[in-house]
């Protein structure tokens, strides 16, 4: 995911510094941030209170939803013709048809391995939707320390609200005309366009500001940063 913009005037006040912590509501209840839902799973990386960080996994609704329709589809047709032969009446001939291709066709036929390529294609595509938890885009964040009644809150943070914030702040540093950030899971990639000041300089000050948003970012894992800094392209 990746932001792109033109210099404007930002605001970050609402972000919080390393040193500092916003207090929490007075009835107690601890903040979270963007992305806790119902069916979310741990697993994974280390966070800020020594439990492992936890990753959010996808109820994968669309895939469960096609496999069982499809299922209930072929088992219902298959059951209904079953039950039509015990009643007397003729097997559908797509049955007679397929039994007589497996008994007739060698296991070193064309469209035999065409089907058995087929099927291990989607059983591990099943598979690997089964074991990975998914929800690539949301990144999670620490888990809270310190507050009562905060075991069980999972708080995420998606990775175009992370490159917005961190685009903000990379544009607040002087010579810097435009920027690009693409945050991934372990790297965040900034690609930056100064007008006026060393290069050297304005790489430096990047480095120092987005490691410090990198920071308030509050991210479990935080990923490690990769800057970029060019002159823009000459018009005409």
């Amino acid at each position: 995911m990746s932001s792109n913009t033109r210099r404007q005037p930002t605001d970050d006040s609402h972000l919080p510094s390393d040193s500092e912590q916003a207090p929490p509501p007075a009835d107690g209840t601890p903040k979270t941030g963007e992305g806790t839902g119902e069916g979310a799973e741990a697993t994974g990386e280390a966070g800020a209170s020594g439990r492992p960080a936890r990753r959010f996994w996808s109820t994968r609704r669309i895939p469960a939803l096609v496999v069982a329709l499809l299922s209930a589809a072929a088992t219902g047709l298959l059951l209904y013709d079953v039950i039509a032969v015990r009643a007397g009446a003729s097997a559908m001939r797509w049955r007679r048809r397929l039994a007589e291709e497996l008994a007739t066709r060698p296991l070193d036929d064309v469209w035999m391995i065409v089907g058995a390529v087929v099927a291990m294609v989607v059983g591990l595509w099943l598979f690997l939707l089964a074991v990975t938890p998914g929800l690539r885009r949301l990144l999670p964040m620490r888990e809270p320390t310190g507050l009562p009644a905060t075991q069980q809150v999972r708080a995420g943070l998606h990775r175009r609200a992370a490159s917005l914030v961190l685009r903000d702040r990379a544009m607040q540093v002087p010579g810097v005309q435009s920027a690009q950030v693409a945050v991934g899971r372990r790297k965040v990639k900034v690609r930056a366009w100064a007008h006026f000041r060393d290069l050297d300089e304005v790489r430096s000050d990047l480095d120092t500001t987005l490691e410090d948003a990198v920071t308030s970012l509050r991210l479990a894992r935080p990923p490690t940063l990769a800057v970029r800094v060019r002159r823009p392209k000459k018009k005409g």
